[in-house]
């Protein structure tokens, strides 16, 4: 009994010193690999393009040939799945909910959203403005046409189009948030999952109308393998929680290892060179096919510069 239950132990010690773990996971002796060792076991995690960044609001290049976004399927009324992905809880969206404009190159379906936060009051987004943290930050992973997977359009510069909200706090509720905190309540244990009757993503995001203003720059994704092949959009727009709200929203899930899930955000990565463009609603936009004949050259040249 006493092999047997040694053998065990270091099977389970061997599967935990596999898995990546945010900093507030003291898991397996503290083997378990934190933001600051990935990229030994993830290399894509220590490149030049890693995300998330410090937003220095003075050093942004603004351009007004950004144009807004057009979305589709966002009115629709849906039945999503929620799961408990171990380190987080994935919403995952139908293919009939897809975005272009942005000076995104192409069209792009939705996989799906996710939520970052800290817990017991701390903030918990992962793109800071000007080094301020966000209490929560709202992510919608999109992959390119014809791609099919994420392993497919991680071989594509902008192969998946991240759309990144940040929370603030309010006195009042946000009217639609507490059937994904309920949600996520049904989820609490790693691989758990449920199904949210007639949701529709524009009761959590603005209208295209209201998002004219954001931030562009290329990145990764924020979890290993940290692939750098992610247009990112962060929007100036806010969404509101109330701290009644945020309280509850980080009790309700419990990591793989069976931790609350509290602080599941990635530290700031630094910016190695690149260039981070500011929208600007002007009367007259020029054409995306402007755009990207004019700006992302610039980004292809700091891309090699860096190299």
């Amino acid at each position: 009994m006493g092999f047997s239950l040694y053998l065990l132990t270091l099977y389970l010690l061997s599967q935990c010193t596999a898995q990546w773990c945010y900093r507030s996971q003291y898991s397996c002796d503290d083997t378990c690999r934190d933001p600051s060792h990935w990229a030994a076991q993830f290399p894509s995690c220590g490149g030049l393009r890693q995300s998330p960044i410090n937003i220095v609001t003075s050093k942004v290049h603004i351009n007004s040939a950004l144009p807004p976004f057009t979305f589709t399927g966002h009115t629709h009324s849906i039945n999503i799945t929620v799961e408990n992905k171990g380190h987080s809880a994935h919403f995952v969206l139908p293919q009939s909910v897809q975005l272009t404009g942005g000076a995104l190159p192409g069209q792009y379906r939705a996989k799906q959203f996710h939520f970052h936060w800290g817990g017991n009051g701390r903030p918990g987004s992962e793109h800071t403005i000007d080094g301020e943290r966000y209490p929560m930050e709202l992510h919608i992973v999109h992959i390119k046409e014809p791609y099919g997977s994420l392993a497919e359009a991680e071989h594509d510069m902008a192969g998946i189009a991240l759309l990144a909200f940040l929370f603030e706090e309010t006195i009042d509720d946000h009217p639609h948030l507490d059937a994904v905190i309920a949600a996520l309540g049904r989820v609490q244990n790693n691989g758990s999952s449920t199904v949210i009757p007639n949701f529709r993503l524009s009761d959590i995001i603005p209208a295209s109308k209201d998002l004219h203003s954001y931030y562009r720059y290329v990145g990764s994704m924020t979890t290993p393998g940290c692939e750098q092949a992610v247009a990112w959009t962060v929007f100036h727009k806010t969404l509101s929680i109330s701290s009644r709200q945020l309280d509850a929203i980080v009790k309700q899930c419990r990591f793989w290892t069976g931790q609350p899930m509290t602080d599941i955000f990635r530290p700031t990565q630094p910016l190695d060179g690149r260039v981070v463009y500011c929208s600007k609603a002007a009367t007259s936009l020029t054409s995306v096919t402007h755009l990207w004949l004019g700006v992302f050259p610039l980004v292809l040249e700091t891309m090699s510069l860096i190299h």
